[in-house]
């Protein structure tokens, strides 16, 4: 890679953290304006409200579904490219699908635009953290990947109840055509300050796909769906509790969330720093301040206070594990660098439809508003023991290569 200067090396990082921050507007800001596409869209709303705003709910899911069939579909496709190129095209195709969203005629064309919308996202991901991570050195993958993701959690403080207001106040076209632009912005930003990195003509997409072949893969992905399903188990259903449990006005709600997403931005940073020391052990103490953070929600998240502070809590200790899981996905991918990268992010989207989905189970069976988080403890206890596999797996693997070739091997993922 050429040698950047410190100021482009900064400049590049913020731009890659911009296309991050891009992303979160448009996944979530989709949810504060369901109601005004379902009214402007589905001509049964005059009639049926609560079951056409139900019916628009296949926007998120479509979004969803793109992201996991983008991760390994262009994961695979570009195996060998030029990760800064390819950062070019994900960003052109944000541009593209956030503009297809603005001027979608009909439901139909809508849906289409979400799913095309979520095509890029895992790679985009992927491939900006691997790049992060060169431009930053040996060793600091997990930092790389923390400046990345540092985009998501502030827009979730700031991106999307901004692009939120200017739906609901001006139309929810208008809040993709935000969407539109700041995407628009990146991709220039990129364009002027990313290094142009040659690809790898070594690897083809059949060294990629055998990625999917490998067990430890598909432990991680096991590991950040059902891990992280626990947080979006409570984090989909803290808005009612912020109200029917905690007994605040609907107006304190976006407040919840910002705390939400400050614990997130913190985190973020220290799980980058942490992972680059010791990825093992922080994933391990990661998902145990995790768990602890959940039963403190269930003891006292009834109290404004106490709401606010676990959130803030487990905004926190969720986001200190994804650096570190998004490292050691890129580490079992071994030569599938890329498609490891990107399956993690899709991952983490199936978690969010499993978390969501058996919260809400637990909530129609009767049990409450805060029964969402006894879920959340169960799959962040199966999180932790497939860490414990994952680990497991790789001392066996360094002990077969020490017995059959008599070279003892440190592990990779700890700093000497």
């Amino acid at each position: 890679m050429p040698p950047l200067s410190p100021a482009r090396r900064t400049a590049a990082l913020i731009a890659l953290s911009l296309g991050g921050f891009g992303i979160g507007v448009t996944e979530f800001a989709s949810m504060g304006v369901l109601p005004n596409i379902a009214q402007d869209l589905l001509p049964g709303y005059a009639d049926h409200p609560a079951a056409e705003i139900s019916r628009a709910g296949i926007l998120i899911t479509l979004y969803a579904l793109g992201v996991v069939i983008g991760a390994p579909v262009f994961a695979t496709l570009a195996a060998r490219a030029s990760q800064t190129r390819l950062l070019f095209w994900m960003l052109g195709l944000f541009v593209f699908s956030s503009i297809l969203t603005s001027i979608a005629p009909t439901f139909e064309t809508l849906a289409a635009a979400r799913f095309i919308s979520g095509l890029p996202h895992a790679t985009y991901f992927g491939a900006a953290s691997l790049l992060a991570g060169r431009m930053l050195g040996p060793g600091a993958q997990g930092r790389g990947i923390a400046f990345v993701m540092a985009g998501l959690p502030i827009a979730n403080i700031i991106g999307v109840p901004l692009a939120t207001w200017i739906g609901q106040s001006v139309h929810w076209r208008a809040a993709y055509v935000l969407v539109a632009v700041i995407f628009s912005i990146t991709l220039v930003l990129t364009l002027l300050t990313l290094p142009r990195i040659p690809g790898d003509p070594s690897r083809g997409a059949r060294s990629s796909l055998a990625g999917l072949l490998n067990v430890r893969v598909w432990i991680m992905i096991a590991l950040a769906a059902i891990g992280f399903g626990g947080f979006f188990a409570v984090y989909s259903y803290v808005a009612v509790v912020t109200t029917n449990v905690a007994g605040l006005p609907p107006e304190m709600v976006p407040w919840v969330l910002a705390t939400f997403g400050t614990g997130m931005t913190l985190g973020n940073f220290v799980g980058g720093w942490a992972a680059d020391r010791n990825t093992p052990r922080t994933m391990l103490v990661g998902f145990i301040t995790f768990l602890a953070s959940l039963l403190l929600y269930l003891a006292f998240a009834a109290s404004p206070i106490g709401l606010f502070a676990t959130v803030f809590l487990i905004g926190f200790t969720s986001s200190v594990l994804m650096p570190a899981t998004q490292s050691r996905f890129i580490r079992v991918a071994n030569e599938a660098a890329l498609l490891g990268a990107a399956l993690s992010h899709a991952s983490f989207n199936l978690g969010n439809a499993l978390g969501a989905w058996s919260g809400g189970l637990v909530i129609a069976a009767g049990l409450g508003y805060l029964a969402p988080a006894w879920v959340g403890v169960g799959l962040g206890a199966i999180g932790l023991l497939l860490v414990l596999l994952s680990l497991a797996v790789s001392r066996h693997d360094r002990k077969n290569l020490r017995d059959t070739t008599g070279i003892r091997l440190p592990d990779p993922e700890q700093s000497p």
